[in-house]
Formats: structure tokens, C-alpha cells, sequence
């Protein structure tokens, strides 16, 4: 397995560096460290290639012993594009990029390299918090689940990540009162901790059996109001799925998903829909 991440040289590529660590030391996969530079007009070398080298080679002396690692250096049209050619040479199973340079610790903000990303990438991409600095392994697997049909397809991947690296499972559903148009909120929540509670039994079937799985269930009148009752370990990742309206394949994030992301204190995994793992 090999994890594309996505290096500026910034304090945010830190928080990139930092979750790539922490999921490979959990995974047991080896770390490509990309730069992107723009191609230079007249063909020759791009500028900055030397800076950008000096700039991999320390972010790669930093990571932990026992983490194998290679840089690259890209040159595309765009960083994203530069990464997605990169995960796609490197034959990768995930690409890690961190946070703008503003917003609040703790918190995603969304620039243009993780927008065009989560519209276009086919394999997951992992999105670390400004801030993020926790490189043990995880200590807890989330799986975001919704009551739309469909939504509970990124379950059997969470199933068998958890079950992979012995992970503890969380299946957690958030409801927001106020999109359902609820005249009966405890009607509503009522059918959101069924379907969570069959969404677990369909889990623990196939986990090993006393692997730890739970679920939460979590409301209130938006999504960000039905998060703040939410604990998050500071080793947790978050897995969610794709859109349904995104192609097979494909990445394209819903809002909930994108509402969600703004307000995590925890890195999210966006898994493709339709998305298999393979052995990479």
C-alpha cells in the first residue's frame, strides 16, 4: 500500500505529513511525499526544483524509523492534477493533503486543491485538520452513515478497514431536524437510531467476533448543532462515501459530508463510490 501526500513546504503540509504518519504507521504502508511545481514556459528546468527537493528531503528525515518513504517531484498544470498523475504512476491507495493556510485550529478549511480533488479523484483522499499533529497509530475507526439509500455502501469498506488494522468501529448518524422538515423530530430520530442500530447488527456479522463496534446517533437542528454533542478521540479517523450523485468511481462530496469536514476536529477519509479495495 503507498499513500500520496500532497507537500507545499508550508506549515499546512505539516498536518498532511503528520495524518500519512499516523495511517501508516497503522497500515503499514510507505509514504510518497509529492511536490507540484508549474511547467516553465520555455521547457526548461521548473524553477524551484532544487528548493522543492531540500524541502522533501527534510520532511522525509523527520518521519518516524521503520516508515518507508520516497519524494517526488511533479510537474503538472495544477497541484491537484499533479497528484492524482502521481497516485496513479505510484499505482496508490489514498492521497493526504492538509488544510489551507487559514481557518480555525482544528478545523478543515477546503482550498482548490482539496475541492478539485474531492470531484475528481479515484482512490480516497484523506483531509487532516489545521493543526493535526497525532502520528501513533489510530485508536478508532468512525463510519458516517445517513438513512438515504445508498448511503450505508461506504459501511463494508469501514467494516474491513476496522477488521484489518484492529481498529474499534463507530458507526455514527447525524440528523439535522431542520433539512428533514420534521413536525415530529422524535419520530425522526427514532428511525435514524433503527437504522443505525441495523446498520451495526449488519457490521458486527461481519467482524470478528468481540471486535468492538458501537453507534451514535446524534441530532439537532443542523448538522454542525448535532456534531457539538459528538466526542472524538484524537487519534479517531472518519470515513464518509461519495455522493450519490457522483460516478462510479468518482469522487464528488455531498453536503453533508462538506458540512461535516468544516467542523471536525478529526481527519476525514472521502472513499469513491463504488470503490474496492485492492492489494496496491
Amino acid at each position: 500500500m503507498r499513500y500520496v501526500v500532497g507537500f507545499t513546504g508550508t506549515e499546512r503540509a505539516r498536518d498532511a505529513v503528520a495524518l500519512a504518519t499516523s495511517l501508516a504507521t497503522t497500515q503499514g504502508a510507505k509514504v510518497d511525499l509529492v511536490t507540484v511545481l508549474n511547467p516553465p514556459q520555455d521547457g526548461s528546468v521548473a524553477p524551484g526544483s532544487k528548493a522543492a527537493e531540500a524541502d522533501l528531503k527534510q520532511a522525509q528525515s523527520e518521519l518516524p524509523d521503520g516508515i518507508e518513504s520516497e519524494t517526488h517531484v511533479r510537474i503538472a498544470d495544477s497541484f491537484a492534477a499533479g497528484l492524482l498523475e502521481a497516485a496513479a504512476d505510484l499505482n496508490a491507495g489514498l492521497i493526504v493533503v492538509g488544510p489551507t493556510n487559514s481557518g480555525l485550529l482544528r478545523r478543515f478549511t477546503v482550498g482548490t486543491v482539496a475541492t478539485a480533488l474531492l470531484h475528481a479523484s479515484p482512490v480516497p483522499v484523506a483531509l487532516a485538520p489545521r493543526g493535526y499533529r497525532h502520528r501513533d497509530r489510530l485508536s478508532r475507526l468512525t463510519c458516517a452513515v445517513g438513512g438515504r439509500t445508498g448511503a450505508e455502501a461506504v459501511l463494508d469498506v469501514a467494516v474491513e478497514s476496522a477488521a484489518r488494522r484492529g481498529l474499534p468501529l463507530r458507526l455514527i448518524s447525524l440528523v439535522a431536524l431542520d433539512a428533514h422538515g420534521a413536525t415530529h423530530p422524535i419520530d425522526t430520530v427514532k428511525a435514524a437510531h433503527e437504522h443505525a442500530r441495523g446498520l451495526l447488527s449488519k457490521a458486527q456479522e461481519q467482524l470478528p467476533e468481540d471486535h468492538d463496534a458501537t453507534v451514535t446517533v446524534a441530532h439537532g437542528r443542523s448538522i454542525e448543532q448535532a456534531m457539538d454533542d459528538v466526542e472524538w478521540d484524537p487519534g479517531e479517523l472518519v470515513i464518509v462515501g461519495s455522493s450519490r450523485l457522483a460516478q462510479r468511481r468518482q469522487l464528488f462530496i455531498g453536503s453533508t459530508a462538506n458540512k461535516m469536514l468544516r467542523g471536525l476536529p478529526v481527519p476525514m477519509v472521502v472513499v469513491p463510490r463504488g470503490w474496492e479495495r485492492t492489494e496496491r
